[in-house]
């Protein structure tokens, strides 16, 4: 099967200062949009829950539909996207590799050209970033980044709305990652920046996060530290997080087991963190390798919540994206 054609590299800045409102990475979005987004996505859930789902009130996307492509397989994403669309009064639309044109190599803007002229925003979750840029370059709707392989950015929203949730603002506080220098450790990096936390990595150096995002990071200002010490990094945190250690689609290597056994959060790193820490995890989880059982099903463990949050964060960005004049 050939691979989706991918066009020469495009300008990330251009492309998220278009007049479409792509949510693209948090750090082409900016804090005050962010912050807008959260407002909606807490006020939208807050009503939901007051509401019976038969009398829920905010048909606010009604006759609007979103595309859904999927280069990778997924569950929370998939599932929450849709039913949030769906419960705004809009629709969705699914997509698989191989069930669509994409399979066949049409290109991405052949894609993107085409989709535009039926619904009113594309979510794709695909592998490279380069392939987001793409439908971004050439879609005349919003595109929003479902994840890549660089960066998970709804998933970050989901989880900066838990800790809020559980723990208050996240400004000031400290944000503990141990683990893969992964897609979720850059957006956690992108975050730590957009909503001023501290963040604490603990990583391998033989699996750092992309240099490029910490050079940015540092010329932000962002209080963002990198260790291969797990204990360093969790001491006194507010919030622990990690993720699976062999992402989908990559190879499985032993050696990248071997490397990331000392990173793994169990009860022994978790009792490093502050009393009152929060232990979070983007999901699926795989018990005994990067966290422990009684972590995960634990007291501290909000990633329940957290994975629930992701169907009201994606309201908000689904606002966002096609209808903002409604969000305020």
């Amino acid at each position: 099967m050939p691979d989706i054609e991918i066009a020469p590299p495009l300008d990330r800045e251009k492309l998220a200062s278009s007049d479409v409102r792509h949510f693209l990475d948090l750090d082409l979005v900016g804090q005050v949009e962010l912050r807008r987004i959260l407002d909606a996505g807490r006020r939208m859930k807050a009503a939901w829950q007051a509401e019976e789902s038969t009398t829920w009130p905010g048909r606010l996307l009604n006759g609007r539909a979103l595309a859904m492509i999927f280069e990778k397989p997924s569950t929370r994403t998939r599932v929450s996207f849709e039913r949030a669309v769906k419960q705004l009064g809009g629709d969705a639309i699914v997509l698989e590799r191989e069930s669509s044109q994409l399979g066949r190599g049409e290109t991405v803007a052949d894609t993107a050209r085409v989709l535009s002229r039926y619904v009113d925003a594309i979510m794709l979750r695909c592998t490279k970033e380069e392939k987001l840029l793409e439908l971004a370059a050439h879609a005349e709707v919003p595109v929003i980044n479902g994840l890549t392989d660089r960066t998970h950015p709804c998933q970050l929203m989901a989880d900066v709305m838990t800790f809020e949730e559980h723990r208050g603002p996240i400004k000031d506080k400290i944000i503990a990652w141990s683990g893969d220098g992964n897609n979720m450790a850059t957006s956690w990096v992108h975050a730590a920046a957009e909503f001023d936390f501290e963040l604490r990595l603990a990583v391998p150096s033989e699996l750092p996060p992309p240099a490029d995002v910490i050079r940015w990071a540092n010329e932000r200002g962002a209080r963002v530290h990198v260790t291969p010490d797990p204990a360093e990094a969790v001491r006194g945190a507010d919030c622990v997080v990690t993720d699976v250690w062999i992402s989908m689609g990559d190879t499985e290597l032993t050696n990248n087991h071997n490397l990331l056994a000392p990173y793994r959060v169990d009860s022994d790193l978790m009792s490093m963190a502050k009393g009152d820490a929060v232990f979070m995890h983007c999901l699926p989880a795989h018990r005994g390798e990067e966290v422990s059982s009684k972590v995960i099903d634990g007291p501290q463990s909000v990633v329940w919540d957290e994975a629930e949050n992701r169907l009201h964060a994606q309201k908000g960005i689904l606002l966002w994206a096609m209808a903002s004049e409604l969000m305020d």
